[in-house]
């Protein structure tokens, strides 16, 4: 089997593609760097630029599926400027590889699309599930949305179309877990805000695995890419500062001081989705990190 993946590079894709290789599964990239194409029977490397439309169109060959994960990254901040980026950056890549594709002969039978539980909104009580359908008005739950309705567009194309709500993705490579480390490390770690928001994490290794399952057993629908015990983020911080053996006394971070210092991209610390990881378990995945205490062991012992 052979899959196109945009955004390979990233730090989902990266391990995405080790996964697929551990599995015999061949890769096809697309990069808008054209330093990093490499030419390898099992990981080709071909160039698109999303903003000008263009596309190199042997990246389709002999592809069965495609694992879409291109975007900007929502951790900077959220400038007007930025934040039309982050829009336009999902929905022109998206748009590219439909278009491309309605004139193209092609032996693709499903796309994987990352989405975000972002869409979900902000609570402390609800518990949600893929079937919730009031989404969130708030920036990202915008973002999410007009992502998701751009991906259905493969479906015209006789694609097959699946999405995974990504939740906080938890890797000693980078991303937020990086993030929260640092200050912990130096003994200055505290919660967000009264801590008691919800947290719906996933190990990186388990969101990788899930996307090659959505494909292999050929399940379409939305799926979230969550562990299935979420935690507070009072929780999180305390079983971070445990293994890495820090104290914390530190009183709360109050949300005013972040909104401060980052402006409207505060949200992401404090906003509270609590997420069922119950339908992808149904269908027969099973996670190697149930619990957040092994997936943190796991990624921060050495």
């Amino acid at each position: 089997m052979r899959v196109l993946i945009t955004g390979a590079t990233g730090l989902v894709g990266q391990e995405i593609v080790k996964c697929c290789h551990e599995q015999g599964i061949a890769i096809n990239y697309l990069t808008t760097n054209k330093s990093k194409i490499e030419n390898s029977n099992d990981y080709q490397g071909f160039y698109w630029n999303p903003n000008n439309q263009e596309i190199d169109k042997d990246c389709f060959k002999n592809v069965a599926a495609i694992i879409h994960l291109a975007g900007a990254s929502v951790s900077k901040r959220w400038t007007s400027e930025y934040k039309k980026e982050i829009i336009s950056s999902r929905t022109k890549s998206t748009a590219l590889l439909v278009n491309t594709l309605k004139g193209e002969s092609h032996i693709i039978k499903q796309v994987v699309s990352a989405s975000g539980i972002s869409i979900y909104p902000d609570s402390l009580v609800n518990y949600y599930s893929e079937s919730f359908k009031e989404f969130n008005n708030a920036f990202l739950g915008k973002v999410v949305e007009d992502w998701e309705t751009n991906i259905d567009a493969f479906s015209k194309l006789g694609i097959s179309v699946s999405k995974i709500r990504i939740g906080l993705v938890l890797s000693n490579k980078g991303g937020a877990l990086i993030q929260m480390v640092k200050p912990i490390n130096f003994g200055l770690g505290a919660a967000f805000g009264n801590g008691k928001q919800w947290q719906s994490w996933i190990h990186i290794n388990d969101l990788a695995k899930m996307f090659i399952f959505l494909i292999k057993h050929q399940l379409i629908g939305v799926y979230n890419g969550v562990a299935p015990n979420p935690v507070t983020n009072r929780e999180l911080t305390k079983t971070i500062a445990s293994i890495l053996h820090k104290p914390l006394f530190l009183p709360n971070i109050p949300k005013f001081i972040m909104k401060t210092v980052l402006g409207e991209m505060h949200m992401l610390l404090f906003e509270s989705q609590r997420v069922s990881s119950k339908k992808i378990e149904s269908k027969g995945f099973c996670f190697k990190y149930h619990h957040l205490k092994p997936a943190l062991e796991s990624l921060l012992s050495s």
